[in-house]
């Protein structure tokens, strides 16, 4: 690089410091800077384009353009060469601007006379927030040396921006983080909340963007990456000999010894950024090559280096996680992605979740729904968005995320949660009632449970028992595999706390999207068609018997129900039945005390298990329909996949028919029979599936209610005959059909005196 260009690049931050500190208008400032930048590279034309709305880009200054455009040229993302640079976030340099691809004339600027034409992008962490522009009427192409220079300026106009350094009239120049956002994401668990932002990795703000001394920043950053070497070669040695661990570990260490991003690094150094924009800098290339990616290895890898990049930027600014920075009242947890065992720490506290990343099955999905904490996946863009104690809206129902919300969406959100505020005291006056329809069927309703915390919730919520204990979570939350001494007293305390409740102990579901961190995963193409559930259980005997062993020691005497998850034939059923036996009788040769009485069941997730032969029937002692799964494969939809999850009902024809068949065999046989899953917390489907003879339902606490109620104002023989119906009419879907059927019903009842 030559020295002259370096010193050039330098003697211009230095002067967009001096332009930053001054007591100017945020206007005034980019006047400055864009005459500044035109000098500086030796060009007629230097404009500063930012975002007015996520879609539309708006010249905010110019030196060499019509000073009458400014605040009046707009275009759309895409549209021009400014709006090119902007949507690919990539530089385009062309000597001859009029004959580029996607060039757009605008009269008004007074453009069309210059040839030359570089456009870069100003971006933050891979958030595109502008475009810098310097044109000439030379036709030329600019050196790469001009434009790295430039790349380093739009690093520090894209500091300025986020600093609030540009803050003036207009929507373009609005402060930062201080207007309204509607973030649309996934729902992960039900339910509505609102509070305040709490960031589980507070934003790193780096003040100082601008350096005058190039070795002393660059004797910081040698310190920094070191500090951070000797912590990769530490994790290293904590990792033992956990193979899976340390392959990661080896690719942190990959990039913190990766001379290619020193040099980066110290190149920005040399052009006048301090050692933390430095970092930065290289941080947002990586995060908008994560968003290009196609390929997930990929990904990963720039994933990793973002990371890193964290790591080191907490070093040289000393802003670790713990700012200080108290939690505010009714916290709402924003986060790129979190695991279970940090989700577990903040507990109860939080009001609700929302996270950039995540998946409707993701361990985090799991720990919300067991702490019936309302959560938001894939809310794009939201940990740049929000700001500790940012008023945050968090609507379960509808996927959505209100930050920063106007008076009229507060007024709104809060209408609708004091609305289920009041439905939920209607439902307290029925929660020491039986679910007894009105043509006198009783439904048993039971809650789903994971974790001792959710235990209260089987008195005040009014459920029979306990339909599901995923004892998964205590395996996905540690380190380590946990002890049989360690699950027993975990298993005794549950029975304790179910006051002689029946509790449905579900055995370790693993594998799919819930991937244990000691356990080698699998590189299956298709993991939830893959070694998991019971498959695992049965290739890894000594977990399943550890497990058996620790739930028969906990029972000490009492009723012990156990459930085998992912049955997909018999002879699974029996293998693992016979495990069951053998572990019994072990039990009883050491002297422990058995369960007084035992029941084991398996989970019908499968539809291959529902046309198991008639002897698999009579020999299991108890059916639970796991819904989510089922309908995924019924439907060969993945509940994963947003552009399939919701293409099928639930209320679908075929599946209800499907589920029928298996009523018919369960009748057949004695055989008892539920059904689990979050279709079973939705009033309307809970009521279908009573019609078609399911009599007991697991759901979430906080469905018992809805279900409850909607359960004793119906009769069922109304609503198969409903059902019947819209089969015969040859309808999709008998969702339209059961609602005109409620509304009407609602209906004659207001008329009622």
């Amino acid at each position: 690089m030559p020295d002259g260009i370096e010193t050039e690049s330098r003697k211009l931050l230095g002067r967009l410091r001096d332009a930053m500190a001054s007591d100017e208008a945020g206007q005034a400032r980019l006047d400055k800077i864009t005459s500044l930048i035109a000098s500086s590279m030796g060009c007629e034309v230097c404009s500063i384009y930012l975002f007015r709305d996520e879609d539309t880009l708006e010249l905010c200054a110019t030196e060499g353009l019509k000073s009458d455009a400014v605040h009046e040229t707009r275009m759309k993302m895409g549209e021009g060469l400014v709006g090119r640079v902007a949507k690919r976030k990539r530089i385009i340099n062309t000597p001859n601007a009029p004959q580029a691809p996607g060039f757009r004339f605008m009269p008004e600027t007074g453009e069309e006379i210059y040839s030359s034409f570089l456009g870069i992008p100003v971006q933050r962490l891979g958030e595109t927030l502008g475009v810098l522009v310097v044109q000439s009427k030379a036709a030329r192409e600019f050196s790469s040396d001009e434009v790295y220079a430039l790349e380093v300026v739009a690093m520090v106009l894209a500091e300025m921006t986020e600093l609030g350094a540009f803050v003036g009239e207009g929507a373009a120049m609005s402060a930062r983080h201080s207007q309204p956002v509607l973030i649309r994401g996934t729902v992960g668990q039900e339910g509505v909340a609102e509070g305040h932002v709490w960031l589980h990795e507070p934003r790193v703000v780096v003040s100082n963007p601008v350096a005058d001394d190039p070795e002393k920043e660059t004797e910081r950053l040698n310190v920094a990456v070191d500090e951070l070497r000797i912590s990769v070669d530490q994790m290293m040695t904590m990792a033992g000999g956990d193979k899976d661990q340390r392959q990661v570990l080896e690719a942190y260490r990959m990039f913190a010894n990766s001379k290619g991003w020193m040099r980066r690094m110290e190149e920005d150094i040399s052009r006048g950024l301090s050692a933390e924009a430095a970092v930065e800098k290289e941080q947002s290339l990586a995060r908008s090559r994560i968003g290009q990616a196609s390929d997930a290895y990929l990904r990963e890898r720039l994933s990793d280096l973002d990371d890193l990049s964290n790591r080191l930027l907490r070093i040289l600014t000393g802003q670790g996680s713990n700012t200080g920075a108290e939690m505010p009242v009714n916290p709402i947890l924003v986060a790129r992605n979190i695991g279970p065992a940090e989700l577990l720490e903040y507990g109860r506290s939080l009001r609700g979740i929302i996270l950039e990343g995540g998946s409707v099955g993701s361990h985090a999905a799991i720990v919300a729904r067991a702490l019936a904490i309302p959560l938001i996946v894939h809310a794009a863009r939201i940990t740049n968005d929000a700001l500790n104690g940012d008023r945050i809206m968090v609507d379960g129902e509808q996927g959505v995320v209100h930050l920063r919300p106007d008076d009229n969406v507060v007024a709104a959100f809060r209408d609708k949660i004091a609305m289920q505020a009041a439905a939920q005291e209607r439902y307290v006056s029925i929660r020491d009632k039986r679910a007894k329809t009105k043509c006198g069927q009783i439904i048993g309703l039971h809650m789903n449970a994971g974790l001792m915390a959710d235990l209260p919730s089987l008195e005040g919520s009014g459920a029979e028992g306990v339909g599901l204990f995923r004892t998964e979570l205590q395996f996905l939350i540690r380190s380590q595999m946990p002890k049989r001494s360690e699950l027993s007293a975990l298993y005794s305390r549950v029975l304790d706390a179910a006051s002689g409740k029946r509790v449905v102990f579900r055995t370790l579901d693993i594998g799919s999207d819930k991937v244990l961190p000691y356990m080698k995963p699998n590189d299956e193409p298709n993991p939830a068609l893959g070694w998991r559930a019971i498959r695992v259980g049965l290739d890894k005997p000594g977990i399943m018997r550890m497990q058996l062993q620790a739930l028969i020691r906990a029972a000490n005497g009492r009723p012990l129900t156990v459930m085998f998850p992912f049955v997909a034939q018999f002879e699974e059923y029996r293998a693992a039945r016979a495990e069951m036996d053998k572990t019994l009788a072990r039990e009883e040769r050491l002297g422990h005390v058995l369960p007084c009485k035992i029941e084991v069941g398996a989970m019908l997730e499968t539809p291959s298990l529902a046309f198991a032969p008639k002897k698999f029937f009579e020999e299991v002692e108890f059916l639970s329909i796991g819904g989510n799964d089922l309908k995924q494969f019924f439907f060969a939809a993945d509940r994963e996949n947003e552009l399939v999850r919701r293409r099928y009902d639930t209320l679908n024809v075929s599946f209800l028919t499907f589920l029928e068949g298996i009523v018919g065999r369960c009748q057949e046989t004695g055989t008892p029979l539920s059904f689990c899953g979050e279709d079973a917390g939705r009033p309307v489907e809970a009521l279908c599936f009573a019609a078609i003879g399911i009599t007991s339902l697991s759901m979430r606490p906080a469905s018992i209610g809805p279900v409850k109620s909607l359960l004793r104002r119906s009769d069922l023989n109304e609503v198969r005959e409903v059902i019947n119906a819209a089969r015969d009419r040859g309808e999709q879907s008998v969702r339209s059909a059961i609602m005109d059927y409620l509304r009407n019903q609602n209906s004659e009842q207001r008329k009622l005196p």
